[in-house]
This record gives C-alpha cells, sequence and structure tokens, in this order.
C-alpha cells in the first residue's frame, strides 16, 4: 500500500497572497510547466503559450490574482523570493509591452486579454481547480498540460494521483488521527516528538529547527507589517484595513521601533479578556490583510486561513508563556503541521472541495492542538481539541464577494483563531476518555459533508454572502 508522506514544510509554505489553491498554486503549476519544456530542450521554441482556467479558478481567478499568478510564473519567478512591492510594475510591463519572457530567457508576444481565458461554465471531474497550458512550437507543433490546484498550494498533473507517493519510509506511518495516538502510547512521546522523528527521515533536526524558525519569521513580518500598514485593500470594494488602527488604539500610541520592543509593548497592555481577544483578532486581522495584498504569508494550511495559525501563536508566547520560546514555536508548528496532515489525508483542505470548513476550519484545529500541546495537555487532549475546534466549524461555506479573499475571510480568521483557544480550554478541562466524538469521527464527517455541499458555497461566488450583499463594484 502507498504511503503519503507530507512533510511539516508541505502544510507551511512560504508564498504570496492572496490564496494558496488559485495563487500559489497556479503559480506552482506554471514552474512546473517551464521545467517539462525545458526537460524537453523545447523552451526557447516556443512561439504562443495560452492558459485556460475551469472551474473556481475561473469563476474566482481574478479577485484571487490567479492570472496574476501564471504570469509570474511563467516569467521564471519565484513566490518565496520574489519582491512583492514590484508585482504591479511587472503585469504592467507585460500588459503595456504585450511580451512575456518564459522563465526569464525566451521572450514570447502575450497578451493577457487574449492568451488568458476564463471558462466560466467548464469545469474538469478531477477537482474543479483546473488549468491547462497550451504551448504552440515554431514548427507549429501544439503541446499541454493540465494541473489540478488540490488546496494549500499542492498541486497535481493530469493523470497523476493526488497522493504523495514518497520513497521515503517514515518510522511512524500516520493517516488517521488514531495512527498519530497509537505511536504516541506506544512510545511515549508527545505529537511534536513523532512529527520531528518522522520529519528527519528528510533533513537533520537542527535543519529541521532553521527552517521552522524562518516560517515563523515570516509569520511575524506579516503581522507586524498588517499591523503597521494603513489603507484600503486592492481590488474594488475598498475595504479598510482594521489591524493598523486597532493595533493605534490598543497600545494607546505607546512607543517602540521595533518588532521586540512592540510585543514588550503588548504584554504591558495586560491580560484582561477583552484585551486578549482584541489582540487575537488584531494578529488574525493584519496576516489576511496582508494576505489580502498580494503580501508575503506562509499557508497554514491555506493562505485564506493565514492568520488563525500565527494569531493563536503569538497569543500563546506573549500571553501565556515566557521562556523557552523557541522551543515552543518548534512545537507549536510541528504538532499542526501533523493535524493538518491527517485532514488532507482523510478529507481536503481545498475551499473549492470542502468549502471554508476545509480552510478556516482545519487551521481552527491544527491551532487548538498545537496549543494544547504546548500547555501541557496529554495527546489525548490535544486530539480533543482539534476535534472539538473543528465539529463547530462544519458545514462552513465560501462565498468570498466578488472572488475577493476579504468578506468574510478575513474576519473568519479572527473568528477560527478565537474557536481554537476555547477549544483548547475546553480540551484541557476534559478527560478526553469520556468524549463521544473522535477527530477520525469529525475528519469524516467534514468530508461527507463536503460531498453533499452544493457547488454554489465552494469558492465560487455563486451563493451565500457573494450574491446576498448589494455590493458592485462600481458602487465602491
Amino acid at each position: 500500500m502507498s504511503q503519503e508522506s507530507i512533510s511539516v514544510f508541505d502544510i507551511f509554505k512560504i508564498g504570496i497572497g492572496p490564496s494558496s489553491s488559485h495563487t500559489l498554486g497556479p503559480w506552482r503549476a506554471a514552474q512546473q510547466f517551464l521545467t517539462f519544456l525545458k526537460e524537453k530542450k523545447i523552451l526557447q521554441d516556443v512561439n504562443r503559450v495560452s492558459i485556460l482556467f475551469y472551474g473556481s479558478l475561473a469563476k474566482t481567478g481574478i479577485g484571487h490574482g490567479t492570472d496574476i499568478a501564471v504570469q509570474l510564473g511563467l516569467s521564471g519567478e519565484d513566490p518565496v523570493t520574489f519582491d512583492v512591492n514590484s508585482l504591479k510594475a511587472k503585469i504592467e510591463d507585460i500588459k503595456s509591452m504585450k511580451k512575456l519572457i518564459l522563465a526569464g530567457i525566451h521572450e514570447i508576444n502575450f497578451e493577457p486579454n487574449d492568451h488568458i481565458e476564463f471558462l466560466y461554465s467548464e469545469s474538469l471531474p478531477f477537482h474543479p481547480n483546473a488549468l491547462t497550458f497550451l504551448a504552440t512550437l515554431k514548427n507549429e507543433d501544439n503541446l499541454s498540460k493540465t494541473y489540478y490546484s488540490v488546496g494549500g498550494g499542492f498541486i497535481v498533473e493530469e493523470g497523476e494521483s493526488d497522493l504523495n507517493n514518497s520513497k521515503t519510509i517514515l518510522p511512524f506511518p500516520i493517516d488517521k488521527a488514531e495512527d498519530l495516538l497509537h505511536w504516541c502510547i506506544k512510545t511515549g512521546m508527545n505529537i511534536h516528538e513523532i512529527v520531528m522523528e518522522n520529519e528527519m527521515s528528510w533533513a537533520s533536526e537542527s535543519e529541521i529547527k532553521l527552517k521552522l524558525w524562518s516560517i515563523w519569521d515570516v509569520m511575524k513580518s506579516s503581522f507586524f507589517r498588517g499591523c503597521h500598514t494603513n489603507g484600503y485593500l486592492p481590488g474594488g470594494l475598498n475595504v479598510n484595513r482594521r489591524a493598523f488602527e486597532l493595533n493605534r488604539k490598543l497600545l494607546a500610541n505607546k512607543e517602540y521601533t521595533n518588532y521586540d520592543e512592540w510585543v514588550l509593548q503588548i504584554k504591558s497592555t495586560g491580560n484582561s479578556f477583552n484585551n486578549i481577544l482584541d489582540w487575537v483578532s488584531c494578529f488574525a486581522l493584519a496576516v489576511n490583510e496582508e494576505n489580502a495584498s498580494f503580501g508575503r504569508i506562509v499557508t497554514a494550511p491555506t493562505n485564506g486561513a493565514a492568520g488563525v495559525i500565527p494569531a493563536v501563536l503569538q497569543y500563546y508566547l506573549i500571553f501565556c508563556n515566557q521562556e523557552k520560546q523557541e522551543e515552543k514555536v518548534i512545537q507549536f508548528l510541528l504538532t499542526a503541521s501533523e493535524i493538518g496532515s491527517i485532514f488532507k489525508k482523510g478529507a481536503t483542505i481545498s475551499a473549492a472541495m470542502g468549502g471554508c470548513q476545509a480552510e478556516i476550519g482545519v487551521s481552527s484545529a491544527m491551532a487548538a492542538a498545537a496549543l494544547t500541546e504546548c500547555m501541557g495537555g496529554t495527546q489525548r487532549q490535544s486530539l480533543m481539541a482539534a476535534e472539538i475546534a473543528m465539529e463547530h466549524h462544519l458545514g462552513l461555506t465560501c462565498d468570498p464577494i466578488k472572488g475577493l479573499v476579504q468578506i468574510p475571510c478575513i474576519e473568519r480568521n479572527t473568528m477560527g483563531a478565537i474557536k481554537a483557544i476555547t477549544a483548547s480550554q475546553l480540551a484541557l478541562q476534559s478527560a478526553p476518555d469520556y468524549a463521544k466524538v473522535s477527530l477520525d469521527n469529525v475528519i469524516r464527517t467534514m468530508w461527507n459533508t463536503a460531498l453533499d455541499m452544493n457547488s454554489k458555497y465552494k469558492e465560487t461566488s455563486d451563493g451565500g454572502l457573494a450574491v446576498n450583499v448589494p455590493l458592485s463594484l462600481s458602487e465602491c
């Protein structure tokens, strides 16, 4: 039987907003298409490239920047290193010059309005997020490649399986929560320790910790930047950025010059219930306002849900823990990643497949389990916290207004973070042996719900708030 091996760095990827499935995935697909052309040694024989978007990628692609992502990917840019401040100029250059330099080395004529097509009424059977690259060579030969963006920045080429058939044999193979619990009981190890042992099948412990700290650095940068950037979000809805004003109000004009001083000032505001709620919301808002602005963020496990885990981890470090912070960050991210991996294997982390329960719901479950373990909870309590968090996100629809990852997406991150903290507290005060619902039960239920959910509630902007809020671009 094939073993699906998912690394913590598959779940947490550094990228650019606003969507892991609609921006990062198509970007990676474009890069993979370039790799195919290079391997065939035909890159410089290409005379024309067209891109077709299907299903959800077509219906909400413009709002999610899917067309922008593929142009950058085909240009040879990488989402991890690309200067986000140059994005607008880069796209404007392609449009005005009507030229695209494939992989940064081969120039072709390219008119976005002609060479990018949104097939709003067509969908491919494997997954709602599909795109096809069509290339015409100088000798008039044609070739094509179709890819599916299956959530969280993962892509699958047409004809391949969604299963990651890794040749690496993990010491602790895990497909379900019961597998994870089995290994914890058998070894006496905590969840993060099991995950670290598996992760060391690919890299050394020191390398893993360094990469995880880099992930946290990007998360920190995203909410620090988000808390200090004012104005309106792009896209036409004129949504006001709220983290800036909330941060200013909560700190009452306290002075600081860098991140560390900022954190000290936050700590000085106290531990009242209302204050903590406001700060958790502020952190989550900040990350997803950056995400909506094509900023650099970390999929956790998706871009649309990128604010939940950073907000809960920052809450823990500021309001709950004062010692061994680097160790706790590593513990938190390792634990969270395994929960996300189990959801991906047993259900989905794609809103186009499962609605927002697959994004905010999963991120909330991940954060709840990680927080519980860091707070000293048992393995069973951590899994219970994940179950509680998802149980109260079941059926959550994905209905972005105008296809933008703004309304209701940004506020949903604040709710997912608060639910994660509540779920953790409930689990820490409970005896898991008496629980009626297991994490595997709720994952199975989530998948059944996803299968039954009407497609108009799955990131198509054909239902829900997307059609019931009386807004139009001309009114904004």
